[in-house]
């Protein structure tokens, strides 16, 4: 490394957040970047480690030593070339990835791991202003057409990686826009959908088509997918939602999250909402049952909705405050986490359960609740501890069951795991059925944005291959 002893001598600077009173007029988005002297220096902290961990918490493998080191001796186009060798889309990442590579720098064994997220952002942000990405458009076309089945990062990266290959790509998505869950789950005061549309043009320059309203297993057959198409890549979300069927359940007010924030996301892009019942946390008593990064969204859209109350409940109980290092580092560690939203204003309680729901004539106004024992690894109701909470819009935020069946999959007539999702190996991600693959949440349940990029990625490897007999393309 450059700077071998810059770890001891210089502390970790993280980039910082507008304050929540302003941010939370808007949806812009909202951090505050480091300036580049910061940066060099944060990339100065990157140790000689022998073993770089941060390398086996990265799902995409980037090559995080190697650019941190290129941003310490200032070779920023340099810095990108090795980020984008390894990641396709390294801004939507930098913004919305939780960052397991960091849980995994040797630094964080005592707590101070290198702003390796905040500096892959910074990277790639220049590279845009720098006018260093561009199309990578192939020399030759091979004359094969590849139908890839969902616009989100798994989507994209496929298609992109084909398309870089020399293959037609065609990507087909159901919404009026391309993304995905990043274009429609993804708030944008997380991450703009500016970084989504810069993208498009880059891949269509590549030679990819996109075709928005299409949805395979309704307005598109997709028997004819088989037949005009060399290979189809099913690369499709995990939309299935985590129900709640308790009594009461049927009252107005209960909403799952997702419908929640797809409205909200089609209202900044001026896009009609179809459905029937918009939903506004104006003023309203919000509940979020789940704690996950759904659930938050949940959080951080109310406030800005302007709600009276938000209270986010978790059925798990309350994680540490820290992880026990000895017995976690380098994995991703069960911890207390708190995000920008939270700080925005919102309740939180742990081992919550709810009971049933109550209502008049016919609308949400209380929850009924008990509070849960998790001693010795079981969940056991605390007698006595039921308790009611005041609630004019509920947001089940439990996560995803699996991909939905009806439709595209039962029509493709591919075999199931066990967990429901499209059953394929991460070797070859094909499918029950002969030219057609799965790759991302469709394939591994509901997960990380950089997930979905790793398996887009390695699944195009694996169509290259099937169609070429052999492939350049990195996994």
């Amino acid at each position: 490394m450059g700077k071998p002893t810059g770890f001891m001598e210089i502390t970790r600077n993280d980039r910082t957040y507008l304050p929540a009173a302003e941010r939370v007029e808007n949806y812009n988005e909202f951090f505050v970047p480091l300036a580049e002297d910061d940066l060099t220096r944060q990339g100065a902290r990157c140790m000689d480690c022998g073993i770089p961990f941060c390398h086996q918490g990265c799902p995409v493998n980037n090559i995080i030593p190697d650019w941190n080191d290129l941003v310490y001796q200032g070779n920023w186009q340099k810095a990108a070339d090795v980020l984008h060798s390894t990641n396709n889309f390294p801004e939507f990442t930098g913004r919305i990835c939780p960052a397991p590579c960091e849980a995994a720098c040797t630094l964080n064994i005592n707590s101070d791991p290198v702003t390796i997220k905040t500096i892959e952002c910074a990277i790639v942000d220049r590279g845009w202003e720098e006018g260093w990405i561009e199309p990578k458009i192939p020399a030759h076309s091979t004359g094969k057409r590849v139908a890839v089945v969902g616009s989100g990062p798994a989507g994209m990266a496929c298609a992109q990686q084909l398309a870089r290959a020399g293959h037609g790509v065609v990507v087909f998505e159901k919404n009026a826009k391309i993304g995905g869950l990043m274009r429609y789950g993804i708030p944008d005061f997380k991450m703009s959908k500016h970084h989504i549309d810069r993208r498009m043009a880059q891949m269509q320059a590549e030679g990819v088509e996109f075709r928005p309203n299409s949805h395979v297993g309704e307005n598109i057959n997709p028997m004819g997918l088989l037949i005009n198409f060399d290979a189809v890549a099913l690369t499709g979300g995990a939309e299935h939602p985590r129900d709640l069927p308790v009594p009461g359940r049927e009252l107005e007010g209960i909403h799952f999250a997702l419908r929640f924030l797809t409205q909200q996301n089609r209202r900044v892009s001026g896009e009609h909402i179809a459905d029937n019942l918009e939903i506004m946390a104006t003023g309203k008593h919000v509940i979020v049952i789940g704690g996950g990064d759904t659930g938050s969204d949940c959080v951080g859209t109310s406030n800005r909705h302007g709600a009276a109350s938000v209270t986010q409940m978790e059925i798990m109980p309350m994680p540490p405050e820290a992880e026990d290092k000895p017995l976690t580092w380098p994995d991703w560690p069960l911890k207390m986490r708190s995000s920008s939203s939270h700080e925005e204003g919102c309740e939180r309680d742990w081992s919550i359960a709810t009971k049933s729901f109550e209502g008049k004539d016919g609308n949400l106004t209380h929850l009924n609740c008990v509070r849960l024992d998790w001693s010795e690894g079981k969940m056991t109701e605390v007698a006595g501890s039921e308790f009611q909470l005041k609630a004019d819009l509920v947001f089940l935020a439990m996560g995803f069951v699996n991909p939905v069946h009806e439709g595209m999959l039962t029509n493709f007539g591919v075999e199931f795991d066990e967990r429901g999702n499209v059953k394929a190996d991460t070797e070859n991600y094909a499918t029950s059925i002969d030219k057609v693959f799965a790759a991302g949440d469709m394939r591994r349940g509901q997960s990380l944005v950089v997930w979905a990029i790793r398996e887009g990625r390695q699944c195009a490897s694996a169509v290259d291959e099937y169609l070429m007999g052999t492939t350049d393309l990195p996994r």
